[in-house]
């Protein structure tokens, strides 16, 4: 007959065990729940976000230049950041594409890995040289890195800053105009329109000294430079 001790230690592993899975079993129960994927026809939104239906996305482990991020070839200027996004447009043209992801970004955007058939998007960007291994979130796709800069494809064929120091430069300038009375803003259509604080579209008006965005003490002045008031 089997003694209590042995009993007794055998009912204890017994209970460890069953603890062990049932722990197993509702790790993997919240990892389903969180992990989730959409397929269909995708809308981009710059050179590494798109948006499937109402689901915005934001692709995980890279990072593209801003959408008015300027790049430098031969010391002419180059519109790196429109040229993401139509890189990624031209992956994503005539096909539906396929997400994963089992999280969000304080944005609420899906943190994406995209297919198009095989093909992982995020990938492809980084290797013909449109965005940058996002090292600060993922190590996945430092091999597509190396092989672009190694070959000069895209942006390592330019001058560039990195997209993360861009955002940081811009955040700066942004705070140095903070008060600014009056801003002068030259649009992708070279329009030079001002915009007084207070006025409907003032607060919306990122200033960009290196597209000749100017801040003014006065309408005047403003009207001086060439500048017109925004419509109200």
């Amino acid at each position: 007959m089997m003694s209590w001790p042995l009993r007794r230690a055998r009912l204890v592993n017994s209970r460890c065990v069953a603890q062990v899975l049932l722990g197993w079993l509702a790790t993997l129960a919240t990892l389903t729940v969180c992990a989730a994927e959409m397929s269909g026809a995708a809308h981009v939104i710059d050179g590494d976000s798109l948006r499937i239906g109402q689901q915005e996305m934001r692709l995980q482990g890279i990072d593209a230049p801003e959408g008015r991020q300027h790049c430098k070839v031969k010391g002419r200027d180059w519109l790196c950041g429109r040229a993401a996004a139509e890189t990624l447009g031209f992956l994503l043209t005539n096909t539906e594409i396929r997400c994963t992801w089992s999280e969000t970004d304080r944005y609420q955007r899906a943190l994406v890995t995209c297919f198009r058939d095989d093909t992982n998007i995020n990938a492809m960007m980084v290797e013909v040289g449109m965005a940058l291994a996002y090292r600060r979130h993922s190590l996945a796709y430092i091999d597509q890195e190396e092989i672009a800069r190694a070959v000069e494809r895209g942006i390592w064929d330019s001058e560039f800053i990195a997209p993360w120091d861009w955002r940081q430069q811009d955040r700066e300038e942004q705070a140095k105009h903070a008060n600014c009375p009056v801003k002068g803003n030259v649009n992708r259509q070279q329009q030079k329109i001002y915009h007084v604080r207070g006025w409907r579209d003032y607060a919306r008006v990122k200033m960009r000294s290196d597209e000749g965005d100017t801040c003014f003490e006065s309408e005047g002045d403003a009207r001086a430079a060439g500048f017109r008031a925004a419509k109200q």
